[in-house]
């Protein structure tokens, strides 16, 4: 007689070590790309001034070229979402990393700032992209006991990868000849070994089921996916296509409203706290330099990690609403606390920045969770590129706002947006631990 592994190999069935192994692969490609969104905005600071002088830009080309990358999300994830939901998740997850390797390779010869500016937001394009097939292709292949581990992943890549490009930018521009456009252009290591590791990864089952494609879905999942319910959990899925009302109707609308709004209250404070902290960290000669740029990171890093240890132990809602609560108050005590001593601030800062971290991990899980599969990749990129708008905001009115309310005004305006984000999530953050992705992405009418 057969053993259970030969006949599971007579049919393309991996081992449970071969799925394992899968999955752990999979994992790394997804986790990269967000590691390379992260390395793209770090690297940027420690070379800003080398490349200003050697482009000659001007103030208004400055502010551009930092926020090329943000706008390129912008306009990639709703692109790339609903090319995923029409075209396959495969295709796609190739597509981004190898537009990015060519981008990320221009900036060698960058030679204007026109060309950078260009460059810069081909990148931006690639990772909202990546935001939009990532996110969707991992919560379809990925068993519900761990897909909050695995989807949180991402947000442990995107500090540590800030982290490792502000850290390895300002040692290679501080203790090294090397000019300013190596030095971005480190990034094309990354995309490579990414774009080369992604090569033969096999189309999510659910795209392929929901497309009709039923007996090529069948062997993918019986392959790749952990568990007989999850094969079946496959067969659930509807077939027809995807539009983008389905994101606004009856059906649907609360899902794209709280992923949306969700994760535009997170970043919105985020940026504007960031940009404040910077001028209390000054004062204890923190600001700036490696300390400011790592350290800060560090403590949102630590929020995150503890975030995805919990996530699949006691669940979504107790990690997205009470943090949010205490966010808002914590910026309201900074914004009414007038002439708080600079310590007390800083203390305040930091305890804002975990928590705050703690439901931004939650960013990178709902997407994937609350859209069906026919909308999953359009919901994710709609979501992220409303996100990329609170980052916008928090970026660039507060300076402006900083001018004519004041520190005070700023966080209180920074401590209403975290009110709104608490109140939506305590009426519509659903709790989707240990569910099938047929039931998280039932809508909340079921």
């Amino acid at each position: 007689m057969k053993t259970v592994s030969e006949r599971r190999t007579a049919r393309g069935e991996l081992s449970a070590t071969g799925k394992r192994h899968f999955l752990i692969r999979l994992a790394a490609v997804m986790v990269g790309g967000m590691f390379l969104d992260g390395y793209i905005l770090g690297i940027i600071g420690p070379v800003a001034a080398t490349m200003m002088g050697d482009l000659r830009l001007t103030s208004l080309e400055e502010g551009l070229v930092a926020a090329a990358a943000l706008l390129g999300i912008l306009v990639g994830s709703p692109i790339g979402g609903y090319a995923a939901d029409k075209f396959g998740r495969k295709p796609l997850f190739m597509l981004d990393m190898g537009l990015f390797v060519i981008a990320s390779a221009l900036q060698f010869v960058v030679d204007s700032a026109e060309w950078l500016i260009v460059v810069r937001l081909m990148m931006g394009v690639a990772i909202g992209a990546e935001y939009s097939v990532g996110w969707p292709l991992m919560s379809e292949f990925a068993p519900a006991r761990l897909r909050g581990r695995v989807l949180g992943l991402t947000l442990i890549a995107w500090y540590s990868g800030f982290m490792a490009a502000f850290a390895l930018g300002y040692v290679l521009t501080e203790y090294t000849d090397l000019g300013w456009r190596t030095i971005l252009g480190t990034s094309t290591v990354i995309a490579g070994v990414l774009f080369v590791s992604r090569l033969g990864l096999p189309e999510s089952p659910r795209w392929l089921w929901n497309v009709g494609r039923r007996d090529e879905a069948r062997l993918v999942a019986r392959r790749y996916l952990e568990s007989e319910a999850d094969v079946a959990d496959v067969e659930h899925e509807d077939v027809r296509p995807g539009t983008f009302g389905m994101l606004f109707s009856r059906k649907y609308w609360r899902s794209t409203l709280f992923v949306s709004m969700f994760w535009f209250c997170a970043v919105s404070p985020y940026f504007a706290i960031a940009t404040f902290a910077d001028s209390v960290l000054e004062s204890y000669g923190l600001g700036g330099g490696l300390a400011g740029g790592v350290g800060l990171s560090a403590v949102a890093l630590s929020g995150v990690v503890l975030t995805v240890f919990l996530i699949d132990k006691v669940g979504r809602r107790v990690l997205t609403v009470p943090p949010q609560w205490l966010a808002t108050v914590i910026l309201a005590v900074i914004g009414l606390w007038a002439g708080a001593p600079p310590f007390a601030v800083l203390v305040l800062f930091l305890v804002f920045s975990f928590f705050n971290a703690m439901y931004n991990t939650l960013t990178g899980v709902y997407p994937g969770e609350v859209f069906p599969t026919e909308i999953r990749g359009i919901g994710t990129g709609f979501a992220a590129a409303v996100s990329r708008v609170g980052a916008g905001i928090g970026t660039f009115l507060l300076p402006m706002s900083m001018k004519t309310l004041g520190t005070g005004g700023t966080m209180l305006i920074a401590a209403g947006v975290a009110l709104l984000g608490a109140v939506l999530s305590q009426w519509l953050a659903p709790e989707t631990k240990g569910k099938s992705l047929t039931e998280t992405a039932a809508g909340y009418g079921h």
